[in-house]
């Protein structure tokens, strides 16, 4: 393995980890706001609560990572995707922000507030919505070279269906990973409510979630052949994917093993979501941008790779004391107040 491949190797593997932990945090958020308004809070928000405390300050790790890699290693990609990415990252960390804000409000603020807890929710889908539109550019067919400066058309982009059929998938996507966890996580805390409104909200967002991941690779017969054809070659990889979507709405539907369900919706991600880079490879940005193209020299490469594996290490047990202190801690899934870690 080159060390162009290990470096976009290493990315995607850090990319694949923000879109299962940020999922499951903007999913959570999201779900907390609706109980508040449909009055469902006394089954929702003391576990969603419960989740949401200790994590949510990690969740962004995974993508500050990704983006100081993609820059290290790549360094042409902040050249072509730095200008045209402009609005929809700045719209982007305007929404973080905005989520930050909401645990101040929520700490030493109104407690419960609507308002605060809708813009938390509301958020939570749209800052995926917004990131996703790099998968839409990468396709190309958006970006032209002006005077040679990257320029974004606005309009063509707006109107494409891949384009909102990308955006539909994230939102689709969130809330069924969001719903599938949750539902092993209310499990758990032996919350008999609080699992099976989850267990109903994770079935009910399962066959949109896989309509619009299907929707995308119609588009993309229409949008970029090349690339519709290196997924169809990785058909196996998609198959195996779909296969494991199958099992775990079996077993959520037949209230058997939640946990298990969660691990195999990892496996089906994983499936799809590597199956997807390794049909891109080896194109940042169609077809102006290659990982060859803009590859760093070796001794900066050596150097990240080291970094990477250096942070991932210290990373790691992190999440483990974080998992083992608090999300899979029996007396504090279950609200005991006394409990102190």
């Amino acid at each position: 393995m080159n060390l162009e491949i290990l470096g976009i190797v290493v990315l995607w593997t850090f990319l694949f980890g923000y879109v299962i932990v940020a999922s499951i945090d903007f999913g959570a958020g999201f779900f907390n706001a609706y109980s508040l308004i449909v009055g469902k809070q006394k089954i929702l928000t003391n576990i969603i609560q419960r989740y949401l405390s200790p994590v949510w300050e990690v969740t962004n790790v995974f993508l500050v990572f990704f983006f100081v890699g993609i820059v290290g290693f790549f360094p042409k990609t902040a050249f072509y995707y730095g200008t045209i990415l402009l609005v929809p990252a700045s719209f982007a960390i305007l929404l973080l922000a905005i989520r930050g804000s909401y645990y101040a409000f929520e700490t030493y603020g109104a407690r419960g507030h609507k308002g605060y807890s809708f813009m938390y929710g509301l958020s939570g889908l749209l800052i995926p919505a917004s990131l996703s539109i790099v998968f839409t550019i990468s396709e190309g067919g958006f970006v032209s070279l002006v005077d040679g400066q990257p320029v974004l058309d606005y309009w063509t982009l707006f109107k494409s269906p891949l384009t909102w059929s990308i955006v539909l998938l994230s939102i689709t996507a969130v809330l069924y990973i969001s719903s599938v966890f949750l539902t092993w996580y209310a499990n758990k805390a032996k919350d008999v409510e609080a699992t099976a409104l989850m267990r109903k909200y994770a079935l009910i967002w399962a066959l949109p979630m896989i309509i619009t991941a299907s929707g995308i690779i119609v588009e993309l017969r229409g949008h970029n052949l090349e690339h519709f054809n290196r997924m169809i070659d990785l058909w196996w990889m998609f198959g195996l994917s779909f296969l494991l979507f199958l099992s775990t709405v079996w077993i959520i539907w037949n209230r058997r093993s939640y946990g298990l369900a969660f691990v195999l919706l990892v496996g089906q991600f994983a499936l799809a979501f590597f199956a997807y880079g390794i049909s891109h490879y080896p194109y940042l940005l169609y077809p102006l941008l290659t990982i060859y193209d803009s590859f760093t020299n070796r001794a900066m490469a050596i150097s990240l790779v080291v970094a990477f594996i250096a942070g991932l290490c210290l990373l790691l047990p992190s999440l483990y004391l974080l998992l083992r202190l608090f999300l899979f801690n029996k007396r504090y899934v279950r609200g005991d107040s006394d409990y102190h870690p």
